[in-house]
C-alpha cells in the first residue's frame, strides 16, 4: 500500500534528532521526512512555519506530525486557506492549541533569565519533565546530547513564543483527519490541553499512551503503531 509521507516537525529543541527512536520503530513501512529548525535562530512560530512550508514535499500526499512545540505549526498549516497542496492529515503529539501553562504569562519577565543548559540541574529538571521514569541509557544519552547542542537563548526565546501561542480558532476550522497522541504521565503539558484539543476537534482520533511527555521517544513502538494505524485506517489519506 502506498502511504502518505510523514513529515515530522520537532519539539522545542528543533534539531529533529530526537525522532530517532520513532524512525527506527517505523522502519521502512512509512516514508518520512524530518524538518529541522536552526539551533541558533527560528525563535518564533512565523519563522518556523516558513521553514516548514519551504520543506514540504511536492507532488506527493503527506501527513504533518507536530510534536510539542511544533503542534501549533501543524495546526496553522492545516487551517490555512488554501491548505498546502498534498496535505491530507495531521498528527498532534503531546502538544497544545494555546499556551498550556498560563502561569508562564505571569513569570514572562523572568523567562529570559532562567538557566537552560544541557548539564547539571537544568538537565535533571528537563529529564524529570519530559522523560519521567522512562529513561534508558540510550534515551538519556540522546537527550543530553541534543540539549547540549541548543543554546539557552534559543530555548528561552521559543518558550516566550509558546506564551503567546493561540491557534484555537485555526484548529476548529480543520477538516482533514487528525490523530492526537497524549501521554498519561506527561508532566509538561497538562491534561487540560488535551481536553481542549478534543473539544475543538471533536472528529479527531485521540489516543492516550502510557508514557511521559516524550512519548515518541519512550514508547516509540506504540506511537509508531498508532501512526501506522492512522495512515491505513483513514480512507481519505489513501492516495
Amino acid at each position: 500500500m502506498n502511504l502518505p509521507v510523514v513529515v515530522l516537525l520537532p519539539g522545542l529543541d528543533g534539531t529533529g534528532d530526537f525522532f530517532q527512536p520513532l524512525l527506527e520503530a517505523l522502519g521502512t513501512s512509512v516514508r518520512t521526512q524530518v524538518v529541522r529548525y536552526p539551533v541558533d535562530g527560528a525563535y518564533d512560530y512565523a519563522t518556523c512555519e516558513a521553514i516548514v512550508r519551504a520543506a514540504l514535499p511536492r507532488d506527493v500526499p503527506y501527513v504533518l506530525l507536530g510534536e510539542s512545540f511544533s503542534g501549533p505549526i501543524a495546526i496553522a498549516l492545516a487551517a490555512s486557506d488554501p491548505a498546502p497542496e498534498g496535505l491530507v492529515g495531521i498528527v498532534l503529539c503531546a502538544t497544545f492549541a494555546v499556551n498550556p501553562r498560563p502561569r508562564l504569562s505571569v513569570i514572562r519577565p523572568l523567562l529570559p533569565l532562567l538557566p537552560f543548559h544541557g548539564t547539571g540541574t537544568s538537565l535533571r529538571l528537563s529529564r524529570f519533565l519530559v522523560l519521567g521514569r522512562c529513561i534508558t541509557p540510550a534515551i538519556r544519552e540522546l537527550h543530553q546530547r541534543i540539549l547540549s547542542m541548543v543554546p539557552a537563548t534559543t530555548i528561552r526565546a521559543r518558550l516566550l513564543t509558546v506564551v503567546d501561542c493561540d491557534v484555537r480558532e485555526e484548529l476548529s476550522r480543520i477538516r482533514i483527519p487528525i490523530l492526537c497522541l497524549t501521554g498519561r504521565h506527561d508532566r509538561l503539558i497538562p491534561k487540560s490541553a488535551g481536553r481542549l484539543l478534543r473539544r475543538l476537534a471533536p472528529a479527531a482520533t485521540v489516543v492516550e499512551l502510557d508514557a511521559p511527555h516524550c512519548l515518541l521517544q519512550c514508547e516509540p513502538r506504540q506511537a509508531a503503531a498508532q501512526i501506522l494505524g492512522f495512515l491505513t485506517s483513514e480512507k481519505s489519506l489513501q492516495p
